[in-house]
């Protein structure tokens, strides 16, 4: 029978939507079994053709998008891996080196030696080690400071006071260009935490409530968001981060991140064996106080006058040691061994130490002491009368030839003991002073071996794990 032209168009008009459905209807039930079937010109969802050629199934074109993602995965990873090796092998090569030069299996080459040359090499325990592994960190060491925070809690602190040490490392790293630092931290071989624990406790603490949450809080957060924003502290459990205090809580703010505490490297001024510092991975810095920022007047001059004092101290009644001291020498012999619970008004205090062969430097409630540093600026033996107290620097230093140690048992005999050194002996260990002073000294720009490159070279030496 024939259909006439309209009776056609009517059941094309019928017929097209079915068809369409069914093919839809097809499609999902096709696209459910995932099977292997040809989709010409597929295009992905983000409409970006994938399978255009008709030969490619559904199934390997899942495939290949994930074979795709995987690559640029691996080709990253691949590239992270890189720079992590390349970063591990020049930490290797530094501490063939080092350990090379350490037990003179090889000669240290001329250009380092021009170093030791100018330096009194027996106030270090291993001088060749030591020049070696100076000139290694000033040839490969890299350092990145984290931008994440604001001051004044962070990339600040204070420079003046008895936290000079504090802030004036924060500042100058961060105002460093090139030379130790890096901007790019896939070559950093260190990562520094730009926090400030003295600021934390002026800005967060409750005056009275010896409450230490606040802090902990901080930096438990702040690791948290660099650990969240960058890979490195995970790719270590932050073993190749560094934090810096000279506040007696520093301790306790780094207990905020367990991993902070347990694995970082925390550079502290109150290195106290009791209170967790672990001399194998934390680094012990120096208390110095600067009041204006500056070295005092007094102790820049290089002609000093004659020593008529045995001892010198004066000092508030901080913690059990200085209670001792003072129970048995405050006032006893002020003509030959003054010793002050606080000098009264007209007398001194850097005069005193100029005037004298010894300082007592007695721990507080803390193990350190600003006195420590004081008495190197004035030439005065210090005479270190600590517990449990890791002396700056001491992977490095010699502090027999500089200083002398005096137990808390020896406080009664304190006069007894420092009579027992004779004129030679006090001039060799002035002299040893005299070499180790520049370690102890901030300069801005920060110099050659000054306190700044000390604290990176004893970071240094625990990111290599060497013992010179």
């Amino acid at each position: 029978m024939r259909m006439d032209h309209c009776s056609c168009n009517s059941l094309k008009w019928i017929l097209t939507p079915i068809f369409l459905l069914l093919s839809v209807v097809l499609m999902m039930f096709l696209l459910h079994l995932g099977g292997d079937f040809s989709v010409p010109g597929l295009l992905t969802m983000n409409n970006t053709s994938i399978a255009k050629d008709p030969g490619i199934s559904l199934h390997q074109t899942h495939t290949l998008s994930q074979r795709s993602n995987s690559s640029l995965h691996n080709i990253k990873q691949r590239k992270r891996e890189k720079m992590k090796s390349r970063v591990e092998r020049e930490l290797e090569k530094a501490r063939m080196v080092i350990q090379e030069a350490s037990s003179n299996v090889i000669s240290v080459n001329e250009s380092t030696w021009l170093d030791a040359k100018e330096h009194q090499v027996d106030i270090y325990r291993n001088h060749a080690a030591f020049f070696r592994s100076y000139a290694e960190m000033e040839k490969q060491f890299r350092v990145y400071v984290y931008e994440e925070g604001e001051p004044p809690l962070v990339h600040h602190g204070p420079c003046k006071d008895i936290y000079t040490t504090e802030g004036r490392f924060i500042a100058e790293l961060e105002q460093m260009k090139g030379g130790l630092r890096t901007r790019d931290p896939r070559r950093a071989h260190a990562f520094f935490l730009p926090f400030s624990v003295t600021e934390m406790v002026q800005f967060l603490y409750q005056p009275g409530s010896y409450d230490h949450q606040p802090f902990q809080r901080f930096v438990a957060d702040y690791v948290r968001v660099i650990a969240s924003k960058h890979p490195f502290w995970n790719n270590t459990n932050g073993t190749d981060h560094f934090m810096l205090s000279c506040h007696d809580w520093g301790p306790h703010a780094s207990r905020g991140n367990a991993q902070l505490y347990e694995n970082s490297i925390r550079s502290l001024c109150n290195a106290n064996i009791s209170e967790g510092f672990h001399p194998y991975k934390d680094v012990s810095i120096p208390e110095i106080n600067l009041k204006d920022g500056e070295m005092p007047r007094q102790l820049l001059s290089h002609a000093f006058p004659s020593r008529t004092f045995l001892a010198f101290f004066a000092g508030g009644l901080h913690g059990p040691i200085r209670e001792q001291l003072l129970q048995h020498w405050e006032g006893r012999d002020l003509a030959h061994m003054p010793v002050y619970n606080y000098l009264t008004e007209g007398l001194d205090y850097y005069s005193f130490m100029l005037r004298s062969h010894f300082c007592l430097c007695p721990s507080g409630y803390e193990v350190a002491s600003p006195r420590i540093v004081e008495a190197i600026y004035s030439e005065c033996i210090p005479v270190i009368i600590s517990q449990g107290y890791v002396l700056p620097f001491s992977d490095v230093l010699r502090w027999e030839a500089f200083s002398v140690s005096v137990t808390v048992e020896e406080i009664p005999r304190l006069r007894e003991v420092l009579e027992g050194f004779n004129e030679e002996d006090l001039e060799k260990l002035r002299k040893g002073i005299r070499a180790i002073k520049q370690h102890f000294v901030f300069n801005h720009p920060p110099k050659k071996f000054d306190v700044f490159h000390m604290i990176l070279h004893s970071v240094w030496l625990r990111r290599l794990n060497v013992s010179i």
